[in-house]
This record gives C-alpha cells, sequence and structure tokens, in this order.
C-alpha cells in the first residue's frame, strides 16, 4: 500500500488536466489510493483548491435505498421485513440523509460548508463553487439522469468527469447517454420514494427512465480507444480526465449500434 500526501493529490490533479474554472463532476474510492493522510478532507480540499471559486465540484449523493423495497433495494434484508422497512424510512432531507455506497469523500462532500445538494430523494448530487445552484436546483423527480438533471447541466457548460480509482461503472454521466440514445429496449419504470409534503412523510410515486448501466465498462474501454482520456497515478490508483460532452455523444453514439 502506498503511502499519499497532500501534494501527491495536488500533483496527479494538475498533471491530469484539472484546472481553475472547470466544472467536474467527480467520482471517487478512496480506498483504491493507498493510504491517503488525511484521508476524504484531503481529496476534496485538492479539488476545491485545485478548480477554485470561480470553478465547480460536483459529485453523486445518491441515496438509492431510499426506493419502495419491491423494487429489491433491500435484497439482504429478510423479504417479510420490507414491509415494516417502507413504513419507517425517513422522508428525505438533502441536508441529513446519508449516501449509499458512493463511499467516503462523497458523503464527506455533501456536508461540506457552502456545498448544495440536489432535492431528488434517491439520485441526488451535491455541488460546490460557481454553479452550483444552476446544477443542483430542481432535480425532477422524474428527470434523473435526463437532459434537465445536474449531469445534463453540466453537458450545457462543457464540463470535465474525473474519475479517482474508480471503473466506467461509476461514470454517472453514461446515464445521460442512456436518456438520450434511442434503441428496442429502452424502457420507463416506476419508482417511489419516500419525501416531505407539506410537513408529512408520504410516498410519492414517479415515472422515469429505467437505470441500465451493465454495459458501462464496455463503453468506457471502447472510449479509452478514442484516444480522448487522460491518465495519472496516484498512490495504488488511477485517475482518469475526459470532457463530459465526448464522452457522452460517444456513448449514445455506442448505446444506438449496440443495444438491443
Amino acid at each position: 500500500m502506498k503511502l499519499v500526501i497532500p501534494e501527491d493529490v495536488q500533483t496527479a490533479l494538475r498533471n491530469v488536466g484539472v484546472k481553475r474554472g472547470q466544472a467536474i463532476m467527480v467520482h471517487t474510492s478512496l480506498s483504491s489510493l493507498g493510504y491517503v493522510c488525511g484521508g476524504a478532507q484531503t481529496i476534496i480540499e485538492a479539488l476545491l483548491h485545485s478548480v477554485g471559486q470561480e470553478g465547480t465540484i460536483m459529485m453523486p449523493t445518491q441515496s438509492w435505498k431510499n426506493l419502495d423495497p419491491t423494487t429489491g433495494v433491500y435484497w439482504q434484508e429478510p423479504k417479510e421485513w420490507w414491509p415494516v422497512i417502507r413504513e419507517y424510512i425517513p422522508a428525505y432531507d438533502e441536508r441529513i440523509t446519508p449516501t449509499n455506497t458512493m463511499g467516503a469523500v462523497a458523503e464527506m462532500f455533501r456536508q461540506w460548508p457552502g456545498t448544495i445538494r440536489s432535492g431528488h430523494p434517491a439520485r441526488s448530487v451535491a455541488a460546490w463553487g460557481r454553479y452550483a445552484k444552476y446544477l443542483t436546483e430542481k432535480h425532477s423527480l422524474s428527470d434523473i439522469f435526463g437532459d434537465g438533471s445536474p449531469i445534463g447541466r453540466l453537458y450545457e457548460l462543457d464540463g470535465a468527469v474525473l474519475l479517482i480509482g474508480v471503473g466506467y461503472d461509476k461514470n454517472t454521466s453514461l446515464h445521460l447517454a442512456d436518456a438520450r440514445a434511442e434503441y428496442p429496449g429502452k424502457h420507463t419504470v416506476v419508482e417511489s420514494s419516500a419525501i416531505q409534503v407539506d410537513g408529512q412523510r408520504v410516498w410519492k410515486s414517479y415515472e422515469t427512465l429505467a437505470v441500465d448501466g451493465e454495459d458501462f465498462p464496455a463503453i468506457g474501454e471502447a472510449f479509452e480507444q478514442t484516444g480522448q482520456v487522460r491518465h495519472v497515478s496516484l498512490g495504488d490508483g488511477i485517475l482518469s480526465m475526459m470532457s463530459q460532452r465526448a464522452l457522452v455523444d460517444f456513448a449514445v453514439e455506442w448505446m444506438n449500434e449496440n443495444r438491443k
């Protein structure tokens, strides 16, 4: 296991292409980097310093356990518990609802001073910086990953994607391509989440595009062959940075050609 100090993180971010003023969607796995002195705080501070106040950092802060247990998100719990779980799941609160499997960096980032979190009860993002409000406001229940969503708005800003120790299976921007692509198996589903309405906890149902990311690693592998991804080592892991527009546009064509 390698030892990573703050200067190492700052150098890696600079070498992979992070610059002041950029708007970047960041996905992280802290454990993949080795031992990072200062942990998640070190990664966040380096990111914010690198883009500056005129830049923007966004991360996924999804609480996807806030879905009806009948969808299978509580597969580790006995099925006979599901009705009880449904009755007592707390309503989404962007201030306190924890992330689910988003990693230590995203969990700290959602609580970071100045960070704004979107209002989607299951698929939220958090953002800091110049465009934080624009990216996170009015995150529609039904438009989780489409043009009006935070990742759709990042596309409008010509933002970037930075993968820190993770692969394309964690690359949320590929869901925007999913929303734009046309293929035979594309379909919607009805999901439900616990939310607050007029101070009361209610289950709200909404129709949205079915989330499908099984082929994201294959899409990423194909996109890598275009030479549009920069890679830099950091500790035991790899940083990968790319234009979000280039990735999404490529992925739309790939899905149109390869999805059934």
